[in-house]
């Protein structure tokens, strides 16, 4: 139901599932091995996968061991890769256009940082008038309680009840589970 017209297309969003992103965050193996299994459904069912890696030429410098994708995971040469250097994925990068080329209109996101990235980046798609889907056990934070942040587990819970009941008019939005993300239509 997504206010874009002519994109009825759908598209896995893989955010920041990079080395130096998701060492050490909570449930990182389950988190990754529930984002492999979303980004198999997706190619199994022909749906674009798009990955996006943030760059910091302090923390996350591009080409180095961090700024990698996890070695769980393994893009594709026919995958888009979309480099970022702010949280909101579409924020001065060329993610609008490697989805409007596709034409999509639905985003299921999936990745990290909960607090920072996977929300920019749901707002962010969401005010551009996409549907966004996200797959409430595919994404994860590490633990900031240090600066007064809530544990990373009640981050993660808050974010799936918020984004469950987030509404617009003419878009959708929603959570679902790893296993029941269907690529065909609203969750």
């Amino acid at each position: 139901m997504t206010t874009l017209e002519n994109r009825p297309n759908t598209a896995l969003l893989v955010v920041d599932v990079q080395n130096g992103v998701v060492d050490g965050a909570h449930e990182r193996d389950a988190v990754v091995a529930n984002v492999g299994a979303v980004v198999e459904k997706a190619r199994r069912e022909r749906v674009s996968v798009v990955w996006v890696q943030h760059s910091d030429a302090d923390h996350l410098p591009t080409g180095s061991d961090k700024w990698q994708i996890v070695p769980e995971l393994a893009p594709n040469d026919t995958e888009a890769r979309v480099e970022k250097k702010y949280p909101d994925a579409f924020e001065d990068t060329n993610l609008e256009a490697v989805l409007s080329e596709r034409g999509v209109g639905r985003l299921v996101v999936v990745g990290a940082q909960t607090d920072e990235c996977i929300r920019s980046t749901l707002h962010g798609a969401f005010v551009r008038g996409y549907d966004a889907t996200l797959v409430s056990d595919a994404h994860t934070t590490e633990d900031l309680t240090e600066w007064g942040a809530p544990p990373p587990e009640r981050v993660i819970a808050h974010t799936n009840l918020y984004w469950s009941n987030h509404t617009a008019p003419g878009r959708t939005a929603g959570t679902v589970e790893a296993r029941d993300v269907d690529f065909g239509g609203t969750s």
